[in-house]
């Protein structure tokens, strides 16, 4: 059996990662190696950075010795949680979970070990024993343990009473509950954790355990993760930070903990990082002395980058942010690839030219007529900024307004013209 290497409840709390918890877990995890599970919704076919402090707690779980199952929803998904939320969820089908399921596997495996002894992490799918389990089963099995009363009582089910609550969505808790006592009796779960606003959920599932098993079992909450300014954690302008790159390049993954605010990046270098207390405690320390440095935040977005990507996809966003921001820069602007070049140029204007006019045309025909005025309207425009030292291609000032008839392609086929200091314009040959 894995020995117990640390007390899990107080590292979570001190890392913010606790908000509700039943009398007596402490105890059970510092008793023996527990076994405790995650539940997760295959909405889609990838996690998003909202879904990962279920994750890390999964992973902090294991670190202390404990047993981490993280249950993919593959039947409750098909009816949806209707925990807080104003609308019913559009239902999924099979193909569609089953698609969804094998990517978030995927996923989980960067962060847990799944060979590693007794506490091995393991994935399920609900869906393996709630498939031939019949609603004259569900009925008698589960439905009489739990009372309507009981079920109404739930602010889950209460505050969607005003706008209409499905029997569907109704009976969400008792299938989750239902979760539970199945873990408890087939893999000797005693532990339910998830975000706050599962408490309910997790609850039903404790009290099926106890008036069914005649058992014992506990439940974890952690607070739903929000940032400093009011607005909701892990979206953008352009939606949802996935883990999965062709959903979210590594570069805007990497970018988007980067521009986390002080305060929230003192928070969440502590949720989303396995550093060690003194590690973060001197990392905030010398944040605090230079915070335009923003070393909290680099500190944050490198590792958290690595670790759902990898060292090659943090080196080519670390090199890809210099450009928009560094001075010599030239070298990394030819080193980044394709994809992370046009992400990290998106939206700036575009223009396409024909490659083989390239070589006779000089800089000041290339940024006015050759390009449509997109840079510059006139060449007479043109020339003048360039003898004032406010141009660059490919991040090189041109001092010589006659200057290179042989333009280097970046990747073979871009050109990058910047006029001043914030206007980019991407030219690409074909």
């Amino acid at each position: 059996m894995s020995e117990i290497n640390k007390n899990l409840v107080e590292e979570l709390k001190w890392r913010g990662m606790i908000h509700d918890m039943m009398p007596g877990t402490e105890e059970q995890f510092n008793k023996e190696m527990t076994t405790a599970y995650v539940g997760f919704d295959p909405t889609a076919d990838s996690l998003h950075v909202g879904h990962l402090v279920s994750v890390m707690i999964l992973r902090h779980l294991q670190k202390a010795g404990h047993r981490p199952l993280a249950v993919i929803g593959g039947a409750t998904g098909m009816i949806g949680d209707p925990s807080f939320k104003s609308d019913e969820r559009v239902l999924l089908d099979e193909n569609s979970i089953a698609k969804n399921i094998a990517g978030v596997k995927v996923q989980m495996e960067k962060f847990l070990d799944f060979d590693c002894g007794d506490n091995s992490a393991k994935i399920l799918n609900n869906y393996d024993w709630l498939k031939e389990f019949s609603f004259i089963d569900f009925a008698r099995e589960a439905g009489k343990h739990i009372s309507v009363n009981y079920m109404m009582a739930k602010d889950s089910v209460k505050k969607r009473l005003e706008t209409g609550l499905s029997f569907t969505e109704f009976t969400y808790q008792l299938l989750q509950g239902w979760d539970f006592y199945h873990l408890y009796t087939n893999e000797n779960c005693k532990v339910q954790m998830g975000g706050s606003d599962q408490w309910g959920n997790i609850v039903t599932g404790t009290e099926l355990v106890r008036r069914k098993a005649r058992g014992e079992a506990f439940a974890v909450t952690c607070p739903l993760i929000t940032k400093s300014d009011g607005t909701k954690f892990g979206k953008t302008e352009s939606g949802a930070v996935w883990l999965d790159p062709e959903k979210t390049s590594p570069y805007k993954f990497y970018q988007f903990w980067l521009n986390v605010s002080d305060e929230d990046a003192e928070k969440y270098i502590k949720i989303f990082t396995f550093k060690s207390r003194e590690e973060i405690e001197a990392l905030i320390t010398e944040h605090k002395e230079a915070p335009h440095l923003r070393v909290l935040q680099k500190a944050l977005a490198e590792d958290i980058t690595e670790r759902v990507h990898s060292k090659e996809d943090l080196d080519m966003a670390i090199k890809a942010s210099s450009i928009l921001f560094g001075k010599k820069v030239t070298e990394e602007l030819k080193a980044i690839d394709e994809r992370t070049l046009l992400q990290v140029f998106e939206g700036v204007p575009q223009v396409e030219i024909a490659k083989d006019a390239l070589a006779e045309m000089d800089a000041i025909e290339l940024l006015s007529s050759a390009t449509e005025g997109m840079v510059f309207p006139s060449k007479g425009e043109a020339r003048k900024m360039i003898k004032g030292g406010g141009v660059s291609v490919n991040k090189e000032k041109i001092a010589d307004d006659a200057m290179a008839k042989d333009f280097e392609l970046l990747q073979g086929k871009y050109i990058l013209a910047q006029k001043g200091k914030k206007n980019y314009f991407l030219i690409k040959a074909i």
